[in-house]
């Protein structure tokens, strides 16, 4: 039996473990609990977010409803992922590359065979100067007329009577219109984007409600309605609209975050016969140097140095290496991001358009590195 001293000492040795074990669980529910504080400030309808740590189980957290008097949102509720998409582009061409159906090093002349871009001096690019934002056309080119339905070939020869910035691979110059030309080269093989998304990731990897299109998200069991600022913190539900669909390998993948979590865990590694070592080594290998992003709302303070691979942002956040995109297309927001040196994911989807999502992805790493340094 203890004595009365031995026992205390015991006794209090063992409440400093349960807390300090409580205390390293409680972080993801206080950043949690902060993150309800911003929807509910800034009125955002609905998001759900995800941290994936390696060896533990995912914590999803979920917060609102599709739409006003819509179903609450749950793991298995679909959203727009906008330029997230991006990243899933990435993947699936370095998967192309590695099976020698369509080397990165594909000239825009074999994209679109049909449609000139050689009077301005880009015979040089290439499928890796697309998918890896480094075409030489200056920013966003021609956004303007996806944003007005304009279609697809239309949109594309317009870009090929641009005049370039720079040369393929030697300037930064982030696109939507030209990702197209993935879609446009893909249709001519009598296949599409969403069939090669579906038969190479989606399917094998179980990701039961991901998808590509318009008409898969308006035809999901549950999917998230967008919300469309009217006012500061005032939002109302609006339509999908169909334009950055046309461009889908730059904007139209849709997914629920139990989807997004299967898939932060290929990107950790776990399903390497999918997602090869090699192919997430290959799509996060910093290609370009995006200096704005340094100064990135949220982010600023925290990024000492900022990259572009093949459809992935590469940050070095506080000297912690994280791969990550955004996106926002009218009425939704997302963020993915992960951290392969710590074997941690994260993911955001909102149907909102709220600049939340800047800060609230920020503040996640932030005290993500502070946990682990305890």
């Amino acid at each position: 039996m203890f004595t009365r001293p031995v026992f205390t000492l015991a006794l209090l040795l063992i409440m400093l473990l349960v807390s300090a074990s409580v205390s390293a669980k409680n972080w993801i529910d206080e950043y949690a609990d902060y993150v309800k504080r911003q929807a509910i400030k800034y009125q955002v309808p609905g998001y759900t977010f995800v941290y994936y740590q390696q060896g533990e189980t995912p914590k999803v957290f979920v917060f609102g409803r599709t739409h006003r008097g819509g179903e609450r949102i749950t793991e298995n509720t679909v959203f727009r992922l906008a330029s997230v998409s991006k990243t899933f582009t990435g993947i699936l061409t370095a998967k192309l590359h590695e099976q020698d159906i369509l080397p990165l090093s594909t000239p825009i002349s074999e994209l679109t065979p049909d449609i000139d871009f050689s009077g301005n001096g880009m015979n040089g690019l290439q499928l890796q100067h697309i998918v890896g934002q480094s075409s030489g056309f200056m920013p966003n080119a021609y956004d303007n007329l996806i944003e007005a339905d304009y279609p697809l070939r239309r949109v594309l020869e317009q870009l090929g009577e641009l005049e370039p910035i720079c040369k393929p691979g030697e300037c930064y110059t982030y696109q939507n219109a030209l990702f197209g030309a993935i879609e446009y080269y893909l249709t001519s093989q009598n296949t599409s984007y969403h069939r090669q998304l579906q038969t190479q990731l989606f399917t094998p990897l179980g990701m039961r409600t991901a998808s590509a299109g318009k008409g898969a998200l308006l035809s999901s069991k549950e999917w998230a309605r967008p919300h469309i600022a009217i006012a500061r913190n005032k939002w109302r539900e609006g339509l999908v609209e169909s334009n950055y669909y046309r461009f889908t390998p730059a904007a139209g993948v849709n997914a629920s975050i139990r989807d997004m979590t299967i898939y932060l865990q290929a990107l950790l590694g776990e399903f390497p016969t999918v997602v090869t070592p090699e192919i997430i080594e290959k799509v996060t290998t910093p290609r370009v140097v995006t200096r704005r992003e340094t100064y990135r709302r949220g982010w600023r303070g925290h990024l000492d140095e900022a990259h572009y691979g093949l459809g992935w942002r590469i940050y070095d956040f506080d000297g912690h290496r994280i791969n990550y995109h955004g996106g926002w297309v009218k009425g939704y927001r997302a963020d993915v991001a992960f951290a392969p040196e710590s074997g941690a994911g994260y993911v955001m989807l909102m149907n909102a358009e709220s600049n939340m999502i800047n800060s609230t992805t920020a503040e996640f790493w932030k005290r993500y590195f502070a946990n682990q340094q305890k």
